[in-house]
C-alpha cells in the first residue's frame, strides 16, 4: 500500500490557469511521497502586456491566499517569464507578495528557481531558449544577464499563445534546444513552465555535452531542496544530482 499525499513533503504551485504542462512534468519527477498542490490565475497572453496584466491586478494574491490555506512544506510561482517582466529582483518582489499571504513556508519562483539552478550546475554562459514572442525573449535574457551569467544567445519560438505554447510537441523542442544551443555555452536554458521539456533533458545532455536545465525542471527541483528533501529522478537531469548552492 502507498500513500500518494505529501508524507515526505506537500509542496505548493501557484500556475497559469490556462497552462496545462507544468503539474505532470512535475508528476512525473516527484520522488514517492511528494505531492503537488496547485492554485491557480488568469494568464491573457504570453506578452510583456497580457503578463503585466496578470501580475499587476491582483490575480497572484488571490491564488496565494488560496493555496496557503493548504499545509505546505514549500511553494513555487510557476511562471517564468512572469517573474523576470520587470528585470532585476522582479523575481523576488514577487516571493514577497506570496510570503505575506501565505506566511513562513520556503518559496521560490520559476526564475529564481532557474538561476539557482544554473549555479548549482557551475554554469557562467548560457543559451537562452523558449517558445516566446521577441519583446519576452529579450525580457528573459535581460533578467539573466542583470544577475551575472551571460547569455551567449537568445531564441524564441514567436509564440503568444499559451494553448499553442503547451501544444508543441516535445520532439519539436528537441529539435528546436538542439539546433539553438550556442558552442561554448556552460549549458541551456530552456525556459517557460507550459513548454514540453522534461522527457527530453536527459537526451539533450547527452547530445550537447553540457548540462540542460528547464524552468519546469528547475521549479520542482528548488520547490523540493527547499522542502527539505534531496535526491530526485536523475533521468530527468544532471540537476537532481545537486544540492542547493551554497
Amino acid at each position: 500500500m502507498h500513500d500518494h499525499v505529501g508524507w515526505r513533503a506537500r509542496l505548493g504551485l501557484v500556475y497559469m490557469a490556462s497552462s496545462i504542462v507544468m503539474e505532470p512534468e512535475c508528476y512525473a519527477m516527484a520522488p514517492e511521497g511528494v505531492s503537488i498542490h496547485t492554485a491557480r490565475m488568469h494568464l491573457p497572453a504570453v506578452t510583456a502586456d497580457g503578463l503585466r496584466a496578470m501580475m499587476d491586478h491582483g490575480p497572484l494574491e488571490d491564488a496565494a491566499r488560496l493555496l496557503g490555506y493548504a499545509p505546505l512544506d514549500a511553494a513555487v510561482f510557476g511562471g517564468t517569464s512572469a517573474s523576470f517582466l520587470e528585470g532585476l529582483r522582479y523575481d523576488q518582489s514577487v516571493i514577497q507578495r506570496m510570503r505575506a499571504l501565505m506566511g513562513p513556508i520556503p518559496i521560490t519562483t520559476a526564475s529564481t528557481a532557474g538561476l539557482a539552478a544554473l549555479k548549482a550546475v557551475g554554469a557562467k554562459r548560457i543559451t537562452f531558449v523558449g517558445p516566446y514572442v521577441e519583446e519576452v525573449t529579450a525580457r528573459g535574457r535581460a533578467f539573466f544577464e542583470a544577475n551575472g551569467v551571460g547569455v551567449l544567445d537568445a531564441v524564441g519560438l514567436g509564440i503568444a499563445g499559451d494553448h499553442a505554447i503547451g501544444s508543441v510537441p516535445l520532439e519539436e523542442v528537441y529539435r528546436f534546444v538542439k539546433r539553438s544551443a550556442v558552442p561554448g555555452s556552460d549549458a541551456v536554458f530552456i525556459s517557460c513552465t507550459n513548454f514540453r521539456t522534461v522527457g527530453a533533458i536527459a537526451t539533450l545532455e547527452q547530445d550537447l555535452g553540457v548540462p540542460v536545465v528547464s524552468a519546469i525542471q528547475a521549479s520542482f527541483w528548488h520547490v523540493l531542496r527547499l522542502a527539505g528533501v534531496a535526491g530526485g529522478k536523475t533521468e530527468f537531469g544532471s540537476l537532481f544530482a545537486q544540492g542547493l548552492p551554497q
